[in-house]
């Protein structure tokens, strides 16, 4: 199934694309933190073990703890991104595109006792390819949706060059275009960086290695960078 986007409009009138997650990528998510909590399991079970009767008891509310606890703790503090979900790139938020809250968590999380049904989350299933955002029946009664949330870049700052002015006043558009070859630059390869230089040689006056030395440092003095 091709995942889909639902667009909202926040109060201020401001349009967001929402890029729906398919059934494979939570299916995916959804073991890695299946794998997760069994891991834990394990890990408290040898050490309860030692309790004997005692340790069994704790045992049976840890075990309630990870598998019930565990998906609301992590989408309530950590932005709607359990560690499976942050593994794929997925996000859980609101229909309106606003963080999820523990409410929507908790039902979103106790409705799976339904979605499993009749096995195998086949009512989950289901619900999510007959829904154009492919919501199971938790996300459609919380108000919940899981979208593509791509980790956000680091930005770069652009090398530190001898700042000099173009030789011409630049537009707005060209400037963000210097700015952007210049922070980009440590991702090019040499020649490439000395491929897009020579587009601009009448605003450096040099081509080549000179060139892309000469467009840094315009990128320097637009951002204002004057030693």
């Amino acid at each position: 199934m091709l995942d889909t986007v639902r667009e909202v409009h926040t109060p201020e009138g401001v349009a967001l694309r929402l890029p729906a997650a398919g059934p494979v990528p939570r299916a995916l998510a959804w073991l890695i933190d299946l794998a997760i909590r069994a891991a834990l399991l394990m890990a408290i079970s040898i050490v309860l073990g030692l309790l004997g009767r005692f340790g069994s008891g704790l045992y049976l509310i840890a075990l309630f703890l990870v598998f019930w606890g565990y998906p609301v703790v992590f989408e309530a503090l950590y932005s709607g991104q359990t560690p499976g979900k942050r593994a794929l790139s997925l996000r859980v938020v609101s229909v309106d595109g606003a963080p999820i809250g523990w409410m929507a968590s908790f039902i979103r999380n106790l409705m799976r006792t339904v979605d499993m049904l009749p096995f195998g989350y086949g009512a989950g299933l289901v619900a999510s390819l007959a829904d154009p955002w492919s919501r199971r029946l938790g996300d459609m009664v919380a108000g919940t949706l899981v979208i593509h949330a791509p980790r956000e870049r680091t930005h770069v700052d652009a090398p530190a060059f001898a700042p000099c002015a173009p030789a011409v006043p630049l537009q707005a558009h060209e400037q963000v275009a210097v700015v952007a070859f210049a922070e980009r630059a440590h991702a090019l390869t040499g020649e490439r960086q000395q491929e897009l230089a020579d587009i601009v040689a009448p605003l450096t006056g040099a081509r080549g290695e000179a060139g892309v030395r000469r467009l840094l440092g315009v990128a320097n003095w637009l951002l204002g960078r004057r030693a």
